[in-house]
C-alpha cells in the first residue's frame, strides 16, 4: 500500500477544512419560567393549585423548546437554597427529555444607597452560581436595575450620581464574576428599563465590570431608546443569554415584536445558543399561559425559520 497517497489526502483534506467557512451559528428555543409566575408562586407559597418546575419543563418540551430557564425564585425555599435533591431531579428529567438549562436567574438590588443590602446581594448570588453549576446553567441573570415597587435608582440610591451608582454595582458584579469563573458559570446583566435604559448604558456596565465572565442579557422588552430595534442591534454581538418578549415596549404594549427583524438582528450578531421566550401578565387583563406561551412559541419559531 502507498501509505504517502494517504497521507497527502490527509493533508489536502486537513488544508482544505483550515480555510472552509466557519460554522453557522446555532439558535435554539427556551422557554423562561417566568412565563408561569403566578403559578408557580401558587405552588411554592402553598397557595393551592398552581404548577411546579419540573411541569413547566415538560410543557417546554411539548411545545417544541431545546431549553428551560428555571428562574430561582419559583425553587422550594428561595431565597434559601434549594434541596440538591431536587435540583438534580430537575436536571434529570430535563435530560430525559433532551431539553438544556439555558439559565436561571435571581433577585437583587446593587442599587440602593444601603451597602448592607448589596453585600446580601453578593453573596445571594455567590450562593445561587454554585446551584447553577450543579443544574448545568451556563449563565445566572442579575440585575441592575432597582427590583423595588414604585422606586427608581435615584430615589434607592440616597441622590448618588449616576458615576457612583455604576461603581456599586460594577464592583458588586465583579465580585460575582470571580465565583462564576471558579464555577464555570457566567453572570448574566439585564437591562430592566430602570438603570439601564439604552444599549450604551448596558455596555458601559458591563465594560465597568471588566471580566470575561460577565456580559449582557438582552431583554428585548425593556429598552427605551427612540428605536428599540437599534438598542438590541447594539449589544447583540456581546450577549450571553436573551430575553425574547412579545412587544419591545413593554409588558402593557399591544405592539408586537417584528421577530422576523429580531431574528435576522440576532443571526446577523453573530449569537450562538439559547433564545428564551418570555411572556408577561398585562396589568389589569386576563392572562393564561397555557394559551399565550404556545402561540408566541410558535410565532418565534415562524421567524426562526423564515430567517434561517
Amino acid at each position: 500500500m502507498d501509505y504517502s497517497i494517504g497521507r497527502r489526502a490527509f493533508l489536502q483534506t486537513t488544508a482544505a477544512a483550515a480555510f472552509a467557512a466557519p460554522p453557522a451559528p446555532v439558535l435554539k428555543l427556551a422557554l423562561n419560567a417566568y412565563s408561569f409566575s403566578k403559578l408557580l408562586n401558587d405552588s411554592v407559597k402553598g397557595r393551592g393549585g398552581g404548577v411546579n418546575l419540573i411541569e413547566v419543563l415538560e410543557f417546554a418540551h411539548k411545545h417544541g423548546c431545546e431549553g428551560f430557564d428555571p428562574t430561582g425564585y419559583f425553587f422550594p425555599g428561595y431565597p434559601g437554597l434549594p434541596e440538591n435533591a431536587f435540583v438534580d431531579k430537575l436536571k434529570k428529567r430535563a435530560a430525559e427529555l433532551g431539553v438544556g438549562i439555558s439559565g436561571t436567574g435571581v433577585r437583587n438590588n446593587f442599587t440602593t444607597s444601603d451597602k448592607a443590602v448589596r453585600t446580601d446581594g453578593v453573596k445571594h448570588i455567590k450562593a445561587w452560581v454554585e446551584v447553577a453549576a450543579r443544574l448545568g446553567a451556563p449563565v445566572i441573570r442579575v440585575f441592575a436595575d432597582t427590583q423595588m415597587r414604585n422606586q427608581t435608582w435615584q430615589t434607592v440610591s440616597g441622590g448618588a450620581t449616576r458615576e457612583q451608582v455604576q461603581d456599586w454595582i460594577a464592583s458588586a458584579i465583579r465580585q460575582c464574576a470571580l465565583q462564576g469563573q471558579k464555577y464555570g458559570v457566567r453572570i448574566g446583566v439585564q437591562n430592566h428599563g430602570d438603570f439601564l435604559k439604552t444599549g450604551k448604558e448596558l455596555m458601559a456596565l458591563v465594560n465597568a465590570v471588566g471580566s470575561k465572565w460577565c456580559g449582557p442579557i438582552v431583554d428585548t422588552g425593556y429598552f427605551k431608546g427612540s428605536d428599540p430595534y437599534d438598542e438590541i442591534a447594539s449589544v447583540a454581538g456581546h450577549a450571553v443569554n436573551w430575553q425574547i418578549k412579545e412587544s419591545p415596549f413593554g409588558q402593557d404594549s399591544e405592539i408586537p415584536t417584528d421577530l422576523v427583524r429580531l431574528m435576522k438582528i440576532i443571526r446577523k450578531s453573530g449569537y450562538s445558543g439559547y433564545l428564551p421566550v418570555e411572556t408577561l401578565s398585562p396589568r389589569e387583563k386576563a392572562y393564561d399561559p397555557f394559551t399565550v406561551v404556545p402561540r408566541f412559541l410558535k410565532q418565534v419559531q415562524l421567524a426562526l425559520r423564515q430567517t434561517a
